[in-house]
């Protein structure tokens, strides 16, 4: 095919070599092999395609090879390079300038070696270079000149160095590089010295990386004029100094990073005024002082990590306005006084970590209220009373270490403490009790005078309790009414966007496009919110915003886990998130909103049991149309299982979470209970509430959440679009289920029993020719056999995600039931 112009095989399963025979390919343009499993050594050939613009080859298992000393020499029209994680090594060749229209390179993740060519200066074009994870050096000024070159590099805007032996100081004129900088990757190298001065040129940065380097001296405080940094990597340096006062002026940092280094002195109260802050790390460092109370105040803050440290004074109750806070870390410090009470209002806990302080009374009873935690460790305290029997009913924890306190009474007998090895209470000789596993000794049974005693010790202890519980809550009335005013007097917080389409939403802008949420503009209601038809300003197109009810449990977990979920994953079969906004609405309470592309068509569950009052219109689906979907959903839980950089399970999979677009393409939303599969691994599921007729079996036992259970889910809702029935039919009683109900006539029966009654109407209206009525009941009759394959009661026998979308467009393919009922219609009216 001489005229070829494109050819894109990316993201395959393709084996072996590359067929040199591609190098025959004169007038390609865009050449994408990456992301396959291809293995050998790349045929020369491609790089001489003098008209190719695109060349990627990234991802694969391409074998070791230099590139050729003349490599670009005859690649003048090359834009786009892609080499990253494969195999090569040896130099990089300095040839490669003479692909003169590069804008973008990639060749991260191999084995390239020696110095960076000084020639890539001469890449007028460029704005993207990512060398890193390979064993590129410099060490003197002539292995660096390659930066003072890249000044001639004007439309620059990410520099990627990082996990090379890069050594010695950054020179300073890196700062003559592009001011369009937005990405600096520096880290995990041999870099000393102190901070680049340079950096201070580049007020567009977003990223900066420098960890896991030889730095010292002091952060400077002109790092607080970078205002548009989102993440700052300084950890596993020997800085010291303090923090700059200057570093709360960083209000769109989303991670700040700075453990394992020798900074002393004050946590600053201005870590408060980065309003996006979602993970602070200042862990193995020697602060000292009080933890601020501010830092509690951040409205997105997830992570909070402070342990081996010298920090002194109480844990601030304010940590209660930490409403997103997933991981308390404060080990190894000097803390004292009591855990406050407060802590236990911070719903979305996972994990909290107190050990080796000076922490005094009792463990709060309040702890019992954090549904998802799952770590706890108050070890090496002074604390005392005894252990709240709550904690034994938090079905998350699976690891509790209280030893060497002073804590004495019976130890509770269920949920973490049934499980040894997940527990530790030594250290603390007055429990008792417990199950044998623990080898505590028995209670003992108190005599009859000293029950009387501890009755009227009791007396007095409720009286003083009511007395002090009926003062707070006047004074926490007070103090509620003042917060809720100071919050409505504060200017709207919103998240970073998700997209470029949409900079910023405010509730101000959300309001206004969905007429103040008006009914009329009403789409939908789910487990945590609803979601809104919206036009906002400025945009010719409508939007879906789902506005999520704070005061539901759980709701706040669900707009993480979804704006987590849906950050890095980009499918045309997944519905795409535009932007999200965390803020205050106009009474002063809490606000979180998505924001998706609207889908004029609906949902799957609209169009397979349409309302009755004819509000959707027409919502026949031929079997064609079912097939395309089924397809599409597949393509979507591949990606979500093996695409994505890190595997995700969606576990609420239902055809009201899938949305058809005007083309009827199908494609999932609602991300809500999404999990990553690597954070999942060793939880068990009742993390995953789903819902009744989709969720796996295994999953009502106790069982991990697992990629299979999506599966399960998938081969309810096949059975479901083939079958007109919900799995929650009134049909399905006394032990029936839609899994057996198709089980029981097929496939036999299945045309009497089972198909849709849609379908048969469809099928019945071109009996005049027989094949086609048999072809397309065998279309039918192979689909709900996959299902049946993803519904099996064992995990392990059901069909893989990468085997089904390949199995469903092979049935689509195999039979095109619209290219027979044409020869039909042909037919009938000749």
């Amino acid at each position: 095919m001489t005229a070829l112009n494109v050819l894109s095989l990316s993201a395959n399963y393709l084996q072996g070599s590359i067929p040199e025979e591609l190098g025959q390919l004169l007038d390609v343009s865009y050449l994408g092999l990456g992301a396959n499993f291809l293995s050998g050594r790349v045929p020369p050939t491609l790089f001489n395609l003098s008209s190719v613009i695109y060349l990627g080859l990234e991802i694969n298992h391409l074998d070791k090879a230099a590139l050729p000393s003349d490599f670009g020499s005859h690649l003048p029209n090359l834009q786009h390079l892609g080499l990253d994680s494969n195999n090569f090594e040896g130099p990089i060749p300095a040839s490669l300038a003479n692909a003169s229209s590069l804008i973008d390179i990639g060749l991260s993740r191999n084995y390239f070696s020696g110095t960076v060519p000084s020639s890539v200066g001469s890449l007028h074009d460029l704005t993207f270079l990512n060398l890193e994870s390979n064993s590129l050096e410099a060490s003197d000024r002539e292995s660096w000149e390659f930066i003072d070159s890249l000044a001639n590099c004007s439309k620059l805007q990410a520099i990627a160095l990082a996990m090379n032996q890069l050594g010695g100081a950054v020179p300073s004129s890196i700062g003559n590089i592009s001011s369009q900088l937005q990405v600096l990757y520096l880290g995990t190298n041999q870099l000393s010295g102190v901070f680049p001065s340079g950096i201070a040129n580049f007020k567009n940065l977003i990223a900066l990386s420098l960890e896991n380097n030889q730095y010292v001296g002091a952060i400077p405080e002109w790092v607080g004029k970078l205002g548009n940094l989102q993440v700052l990597y300084l950890e596993g340096n020997s800085f010291t100094g303090p923090i700059p006062l200057s570093i709360g002026n960083l209000s769109q940092l989303l991670h700040l990073y700075l453990q394992d280094n020798k900074i002393n002195g004050l946590l600053p109260p201005s870590l408060g005024n980065m309003k996006n802050l979602q993970r602070l790390n200042i862990t193995n460092n020697t602060l000292h002082g009080s933890v601020p109370a501010e830092i509690f105040s951040l409205p997105t803050l997830i992570s909070c990590q402070l342990s081996f440290n010298k920090l002194d004074g109480m844990l601030p109750s304010e940590v209660s306005n930490a409403k997103q806070l997933m991981e308390l870390e404060l080990s190894s410090n000097k803390l004292s006084g009591e855990i406050p009470t407060t802590l236990g209002n911070c719903r979305d806990l996972e994990v909290i970590e107190l050990a080796q302080n000076s922490l005094v009374r009792d463990v709060p009873v309040s702890l019992g209220n954090l549904e998802s935690l799952k770590r706890l460790n108050i070890s090496h305290n002074n604390l005392s009373g005894t252990l709240p029997k709550s904690l034994g009913d938090l079905k998350f924890l699976n690891q509790i270490d209280i030893s060497y306190n002073h804590l004495v009474g019976e130890v509770p007998t269920e949920g973490v403490f049934l499980n040894a090895s997940g527990t530790m209470l030594e250290g603390n000789s007055g429990l008792c009790g417990g199950v044998a596993e623990l080898h505590i000794p028995a209670c003992s049974v108190p005599s009859s005078g000293a029950l009387r005693r501890r009755r009227s010790f009791r007396v007095k202890v409720i009286s003083a309790v009511v007395i002090t519980v009926i003062s707070l809550l006047v004074i926490l009335i007070i103090l509620s009414f003042l917060y809720r005013k100071k919050k409505m007097e504060q200017a709207p917080l919103v998240l970073p966007s998700l997209g470029s389409k949409f900079p910023t939403v405010t509730y101000k802008d959300l309001a206004e496009g969905t007429d103040q949420f008006s009914a009329s503009n009403l789409i939908g209601k789910g487990r945590y919110g609803s979601v809104y038809k919206a036009k906002l300003h400025g945009q010719t197109n409508y939007v879906a915003v789902k506005v999520f009810d704070m005061e539901t449990r759980g709701a706040n977990r669900s707009f993480v886990a979804e704006c987590e979920a849906l950050r890095s994953i980009r499918h045309r079969n997944l519905v795409p998130i535009l932007t999200a906004c965390s803020s205050i609405d106009s009474r002063g309470n809490d606000f979180k909103a998505l924001v998706y592309e609207f889908l004029s068509n609906g949902s799957l569950d609209s169009f397979l049991h349409p309302k009755e009052d004819g509000t959707h219109g027409s919502c026949f689906l031929t079997l064609t149309q079912r097939l395309s979907i089924a397809v599409d959903i597949a393509n979507a839980l591949e990606y979500l299982h093996h695409g994505s950089q890190r595997p995700i399970v969606h576990s609420d999979l239902k055809p009201s979470n899938i949305l058809l677009d005007n083309d009827m393409t199908a494609r999932i939303c609602d991300f809500g209970l999404a999990r990553f599969f690597d954070n999942v691994s060793t939880s068990s599921t009742s993390a995953v509430k789903g819902t009744i007729g989709y969720i796996a079996p295994e999953y009502a036992a106790g069982g991990r959440v697992m990629l299979s259970g999506d599966v399960y889910s998938f081969g309810i809702i096949l059975l479901e679009m083939f079958t007109g029935r919900r799995p929650t039919d009134d049909t399905f009683k006394d032990g029936m289920s839609i899994v057996s109900f198709v089980e029981a006539s097929f496939p036999d029966h299945i045309t009497e029993i089972v198909v849709d009654a849609q379908l048969l109407e469809e099928i019945d209206d071109y009996e005049a020719l027989k094949e086609c009525t048999v072809t397309a009941m065998e279309c039918v009759q192979s689909v709900l056999r996959v299902g049946l394959s993803c519904t099996c009661q064992s995990p392990n026998e059901r069909m893989s995600t990468r085997e089904l979308p390949m199995k469903l467009q092979a049935i689509k393919e195999s039979y095109d039931v619209d290219e027979a009922l044409q020869v039909v219609e042909h037919q009938q009216t000749t």
